[in-house]
């Protein structure tokens, strides 16, 4: 039997979220429908949060209540808090994400508040997520770095993590967001979290700015993580990232995982014209190498 990885696809939310220019929501719904000719079994569709802060979403509950109506394909979407939970509940929404960060100085910058008191706001969303039935999904960021503080103890990732899994989310995406990695301490990394959550509740986030996010994937397959995101075209990456690239291209990852031997249910094929297309749309050349390779 093939040995099989899991693949969250992440682009119409985290890839497009920093895009100057904003995606009409046809387009979206159309990435997204491409993406699920592809074989995508789950796309983090938007993020319903304050149109002020990422004005990117300001569409989430209109895209969400026109998405293809699929059994085959799940739909999360982040919520920032209960408010943001509530309002993609009333669209429909059966899944949602939570994030949190791994790093003071990113919590502190990035929203205004300690770890701690960011975790305390997901209480009242997990409380009421278990009493709707609501599958939540955690995210660790800057598990391997930090734009504001260097270096991030795996203390605090581990720390982050299982508060998290403690707290309800069925599983935690660990996220390099800064692209700073390497295999050795994404291993190292994703082996200390296991302790305290069991590897089959983890994921990987990997972002490419130095070039390492599928050196790093495969050093945490061998580690027995089970389950990637990444972005179609490499679209999205940190903001506060020196020269950031964007996430892993889900067409790297998808012919490297199929090259050793591993099954996704993914047509590589199509998932090539998807980068293309959306790469098209956005005006610039696609950060995935299959791609340029394709279709040079």
């Amino acid at each position: 039997m093939t040995d099989r990885v899991n693949v969250v696809e992440v682009s119409p939310r985290d890839g497009l979220q920093n895009e100057a220019t904003f995606i009409v929501t046809e387009d979206k719904l159309e990435l997204i429908t491409r993406l699920i000719r592809a074989g995508m079994q789950c796309i983090e569709a938007t993020a319903f949060v304050s149109p002020k802060w990422v004005p990117q979403m300001r569409d989430a509950a209109e895209l969400f209540q026109q998405l293809p109506k699929t059994t085959d394909c799940r739909f999360p979407v982040l919520v920032p808090n209960l408010q943001g939970y509530t309002r993609a509940v009333a669209c429909g929404v059966k899944e949602v994400a939570v994030f949190g960060a791994a790093s003071e100085a990113f919590s502190e910058h990035n929203i205004n508040a300690s770890i701690d008191e960011s975790l305390e706001r997901f209480i009242p969303v997990l409380a009421q997520a278990k009493a709707d039935g609501i599958a939540v999904r955690g995210y660790v960021s800057t598990v391997l770095g930090c734009p504001y503080q260097g270096h991030v103890p795996v203390a605090d990732v581990v720390r982050v993590a299982k508060r998290l899994y403690q707290m309800g989310c069925y599983e935690i995406s660990l996220g390099d967001t800064i692209g700073v990695g390497t295999p050795k301490a994404a291993r190292n990394m994703l082996n200390a979290v296991a302790t305290e959550v069991p590897m089959a509740h983890l994921a990987v986030h990997f972002h490419n700015t130095y070039g390492q996010a599928l050196a790093n994937v495969f050093a945490c397959l061998e580690a027995g993580v089970r389950t990637v995101d990444a972005s179609v075209s490499g679209t999205g990456g940190c903001p506060y990232a020196k020269g950031a690239s964007g996430n892993l291209a889900t067409e790297d990852l998808i012919y490297s995982l199929h090259g050793m031997g591993f099954d996704t249910g993914v047509d590589l094929a199509v998932l090539i014209e998807t980068g293309a297309w959306l790469s098209e749309k956005l005006g610039r050349a696609s950060n995935s190498n299959v791609t340029r390779a394709r279709i040079a």
